[in-house]
């Protein structure tokens, strides 16, 4: 028995050594990026590695960004699109994850494979018709035009896995609840709360492409009224001289929205992975 415990207590520090050094290994491009937006231009090429002291320590870069670029009009801009668009992901989602695990009906396969070809194909490869349909309805240089394109590109994901989760849902809960007189409306409110660790995965797996993608921001959006943070931080990137101090500013303002919409979703995106790891 002592054999046993001893074996089980090196097994579990042998794990949490392994998860602390991922946890590390994956925090320090955030912690080089950090550090080195609290230091002078010489010392974050001469000094990268090094902690901000009182000989590297500048704010240079802090005072660049807040004095030259419009950064609080390009938060504004991302906070907009990215909250607008993942609501609506989830909403329409959701709904249509509903009618498909739940219904069975002609075309249900065909639109279950339809939604897994756009899970595939990059949307990216449709940029020019993308490009044309949204100078034909007006949207270039409009934040709405940024919401519908993320709308389609996460929708295909989050059909493919909320329809398997909400599969899972017991039959006899929705039946009772027909039972009882509630409506299709009723029951889905009802399944909702059921699938909600899948609702935190998908959030975090959509929010995190959106806030980031400088790709179509650049293509549909370019204008500084719409400009987003990614899309904001490249006026400081030059072909020939680039302005690091400003650049490694703005990434650190950047990153505080996503890492507090990450913790929001990630109890529920955990709860997601390890949905039926362990069996009672």
């Amino acid at each position: 028995m002592r054999t046993t415990g001893f074996a089980r207590r090196l097994r579990e520090a042998s794990d949490f050594a392994i998860l602390s050094f991922f946890a590390l290994l994956a925090l320090f491009p955030i912690w080089m990026i950090l550090t080195n937006s609290f230091k002078a231009r010489k010392f974050i090429f001469g000094a990268p590695f090094s902690f901000p002291d009182s000989e590297t320590f500048s704010l240079i870069g802090y005072q660049t960004v807040l004095s030259r670029s419009n950064l609080p009009q390009n938060f504004s801009n991302s906070l907009i699109v990215t909250v607008s668009s993942l609501a609506m992901i989830l909403l329409l989602g959701s709904m249509a994850a509903y009618a498909l695990s739940e219904y069975r009906f002609k075309g249900n396969a065909f639109i279950g494979f339809y939604l897994a070809i756009g899970i595939m194909i990059p949307i990216r490869l449709g940029t020019v018709g993308i490009l044309r349909l949204m100078s034909a309805l007006g949207l270039v240089n409009h934040l709405a035009g940024l919401v519908l394109i993320y709308i389609a590109q996460g929708l295909p994901m989050t059909v493919f896995i909320l329809s398997n989760f909400m599969s899972q849902v017991p039959d006899e809960l929705k039946q009772a609840a027909r039972i009882d007189g509630a409506s299709e409306y009723r029951i889905y409110r009802l399944v909702m709360p059921l699938v909600r660790p899948a609702l935190g995965a998908i959030g975090i797996f959509t929010m995190i492409p959106i806030w980031n993608d400088l790709w179509f921001p650049l293509i549909v959006a370019p204008s500084g009224r719409t400009a987003t943070v990614t899309l904001g931080v490249q006026q400081f990137l030059g072909q020939f001289v680039s302005d690091w101090n400003a650049v490694l500013s703005s990434l650190s303002m950047a990153m505080v929205p996503v890492i507090l919409l990450y913790l929001l979703f990630s109890r529920q995106m955990i709860r997601s992975i390890t949905a039926g790891a362990i069996k009672s």
